[in-house]
């Protein structure tokens, strides 16, 4: 793969690392972007320890919550123009309530709405509207308490970032709080339980390679590695997190004091994770002037 000044760009800017560094990163990797940002890190030349989803696509996030229950939508568009637009949010809103009935995609896109399914509904709106759209995710919470939080809203109950807190106990004040501190800190799971496997593994071999290129024996590299995981699953999960509110606090022992236990949560960006093909920038002035 060709190592481009853009894609060098993209890392210096995700890692902090150096114009020179970030390029042998991705050569070493073949363009591998989370491959040669694990790369700068083992050799401690990354500032940035996490990997964002870069959001690329536009469109909304839908919540609404019914009694127990609250469910988050995502529905794209092409242009943060359509994402303004009235004809859309309505739409929007009108699928984020038929899926408090359904329990997943599929059967979202089969609901009906004003005896239409929800999948032709999406197609009637970019025949109307002109720009491409789909339903893209759904995910529910259940609770005693439901407490749901937009983060840079479009219109009420939908903007950029929808997040959904189920709680025991508590109140609607600590479950709005602890949805805006999901919103800005963004765990990976709720507890150390919930973890994906798989992101710990990586991350613990990321840390060995690391303990190894400093040229310590292999029993001190254990014990760093054991107190490099505990403040890894510490940050990474919602329970463990220092409360934005009150960085003195758990976000569970915040909540304990509230009166609450934090059951679940759900997080939806939009476009979190998908990836938009970028032209260069020269090369699209060059393209041009060749049509021309």
């Amino acid at each position: 793969m060709a190592i481009t000044a853009a894609l060098v760009k993209e890392l210096r800017d995700s890692t902090g690392a150096g114009m020179m560094d970030a390029k042998k990163a991705l050569t070493e990797n073949d363009g591998d972007m989370e491959a040669a940002i694990d790369w700068l890190r083992t050799k401690g030349l990354a500032k940035a320890a996490k990997k964002s989803g870069r959001t690329a696509a536009e469109g909304l996030v839908a919540v609404v919550v019914d009694g127990g229950k609250g469910v988050a939508v995502e529905v794209n568009a092409e242009t943060d123009f359509v994402a303004k637009n009235a004809e859309f949010q309505e739409m929007v809103s009108s699928i984020a309530t038929a899926a408090l009935g359904v329990a997943d995609v599929d059967a979202l896109n089969a609901a009906e709405i004003a005896g239409k399914p929800v999948s032709e509904l999406i197609t009637d709106k970019i025949a109307t509207i002109g720009e491409n759209m789909n339903l893209r995710r759904m995910a529910s919470v259940e609770g005693e308490t439901v407490v749901a939080y937009v983060h840079n809203a479009a219109t009420a109950g939908m903007g950029k970032i929808g997040v959904l807190v189920a709680m025991n106990g508590g109140d609607e004040t600590i479950g709005k709080q602890v949805a805006m501190h999901i919103a800005a800190v963004n765990p990976a799971a709720l507890s150390e339980a919930e973890l994906d496997a798989s992101i710990v593994e990586k991350e613990k071999q990321v840390q060995m390679d690391i303990a190894r290129e400093s040229g310590k024996p292999e029993q001190v590299i254990e014990k760093m590695i054991m107190g490099r995981m505990k403040k890894f699953v510490a940050e990474s999960t919602l329970l463990n997190q220092a409360f934005v509110v009150n960085p003195d606090l758990t976000v569970e022992a915040a909540a304990k004091e509230a009166g609450a236990t934090i059951t679940g949560f759900v997080r939806l960006e939009v476009g979190e994770g998908i990836e938009v093909e970028k032209e260069d920038f020269a090369a699209e002035v060059a393209k041009a002037a060749q049509g021309a």
